[in-house]
């Protein structure tokens, strides 16, 4: 008995660093601050980041929250707390969303990370990024649950700008937060917050953290009348310590925080998806490969590569194999031609068989001609014009365009990548205007002949058209990149 106390009291006495953070959230005005500044274990706090990126996949069409996540062995062998996920299980992604946000379950929140970016490392890069698209600095995440890593650290300030963002960006799904209990699909939840939900005046969230590193942490959200405070606290000694030192903050903020302020939401961050990530990254523009993304090269950044990673090239691709399909393309051109110039002549002779038709057997009849069409001569005419004029002056190439424009005195423009022959890039335009007709409807689909290959654009778009039709395009996994004014 003496030995275990004796292993056990250095584990007692050990204590995290204490930080704390009040800021009106509705401008983001720090009223308190103690430590905030000092990068910390933030446990669990760290599933805000995961869920926030879900919501932002959501959002975009990334994913969808009826996808089924087959869950990983990694997954599956978190520790608590957790859902119960098996290896190879199927659940809904919703299920895993809740579980995420109200139980605390390391197993759930490694789920989403992995079936979002398609491993945990990578989903943590991702994680990072976002963090300092959103302002947080000092804040570098090593996992999608918070279970402690090293260099997996964040600050009371970074996470009042998480919580800050959580509350203002996706609304719709805030109120997770504040559900007592909840159905995860293999059962229900209970909240790990409820008794801070419980006990203070307005309180609707957020998330709490602990671990052995990092002691009792919770960012907490609360609201009266038109004041919101958000609250941070890393280092609690136990919940129930935790819980009061939030309260008194709390109360702080609320006195201190003035009764009339503009509100000033803060700004999304750009949406980048899961592009440049992890060893590879996606270039903005290059030739298709032989699987049929178009738009896209996928070039290792890591260690230099010791053989060409070029995909092999389409059919087409060189200039050998080029000349038979544009061959191919001249001769449907000219026998649509030749069929027309036919039917012409085709119609002539017929007139001048109805003049022969009508003078009768006899030679000696009375031959009274009949009156030719009047547009007769107007259609031999037309077709002699044309005949001196193709062999005085070639008409030159022009440039394709395949849709007329009405976008008026728009623009920017979209290229959705360069490709072998026109043939490509106009199938290309046709197929990207049925898929995304809602914000490039209008739009001129135009063909630019280059150097390496001939571009496929859209143009005549405002600013704002043309980045949330590239948005909507990339969500898509299809290659787009806007154009601005020349």
């Amino acid at each position: 008995m003496l030995t275990w106390c004796f292993l056990m009291a250095p584990a007692l006495a050990f204590s995290a660093p204490y930080a704390g953070l009040v800021m009106d959230a509705r401008s983001g005005e720090i009223l308190h601050s103690e430590n905030a500044e000092t990068p910390l274990h933030p446990a669990s706090l760290t599933k805000m980041m995961t869920l926030y990126i879900a919501f932002e996949a959501v959002q975009h069409g990334e994913i969808s929250m009826d996808d089924y996540v087959t869950v990983s062995r990694n997954a599956a062998a978190e520790p608590p707390s957790k859902l119960g996920l098996r290896q190879g299980q199927k659940i809904k992604l919703r299920y895993l969303v809740r579980a995420a946000a109200i139980k605390s379950a390391n197993d759930a929140a490694t789920a989403i990370g992995e079936h979002i970016a398609g491993s945990e490392s990578s989903f943590a890069a991702r994680m990072t990024r976002t963090a300092k698209a959103l302002g947080m600095k000092r804040t570098t995440f090593k996992n999608a649950n918070g279970l402690t890593q090293s260099g997996h650290l964040s600050t009371a300030h970074d996470m009042a700008l998480l919580g800050r963002h959580m509350v203002y960006d996706y609304p719709q799904y805030y109120n997770l937060f504040s559900r007592i209990t909840e159905d995860a699909g293999l059962r229900q939840v209970s909240n790990t917050n409820r008794r801070f939900l419980g006990a203070y005046q307005g309180a609707d969230g957020i998330k709490t953290g602990y671990t052995n590193a990092a002691g009792f942490n919770l960012v907490a959200s609360a609201k009266r009348g038109n004041e919101r405070i958000i609250t941070v606290v890393f280092g609690g000694r136990s919940t129930a310590s935790r819980n009061a030192k939030v309260a008194e903050l709390m109360d702080l903020g609320f006195k201190r925080a003035k009764t009339n302020v503009a509100m000033r939401k803060p700004g999304l961050p750009p949406y980048l998806g899961n592009r440049g990530l992890g060893n590879v990254m996606i270039a903005e523009s290059a030739n298709p490969d032989p699987e049929g993304a178009r738009g896209k090269t996928i070039r290792v950044v890591a260690a230099a590569p010791t053989r060409s990673l070029r995909p092999l090239a389409r059919a087409g691709a060189k200039g050998s194999d080029v000349a038979p399909l544009v061959a191919s393309v001249k001769g449907d051109i000219e026998t649509v031609l030749a069929a027309v110039q036919t039917a012409e002549v085709k119609a002539v002779s017929e007139v001048a068989a109805l003049d022969v038709a009508s003078a009768g057997d006899a030679p000696d009849a009375s031959i009274k001609p009949m009156r030719r069409p009047a547009d007769l001569a107007g259609v031999q005419l037309a077709s002699v014009r044309g005949a001196v004029l193709t062999d005085a002056a070639p008409t030159p190439e022009q440039e394709v365009v395949t849709r007329l424009s009405t976008s008026g005195g728009h623009h920017w423009g979209i290229n959705v990548g360069r490709y072998p022959n026109k043939f490509e890039a106009e199938k290309v335009l046709l197929k990207t205007s049925l898929m995304e007709s809602s914000t490039l409807d209008g739009s001129l689909r135009k063909v630019v002949g280059r150097g390496g290959g001939y571009d496929a654009n859209f143009i005549g778009l405002t600013r704002e058209t043309a980045d949330l039709a590239c948005r909507r395009l990339q969500a898509r996994q299809v290659m787009c990149f806007m154009m601005g004014p020349s």
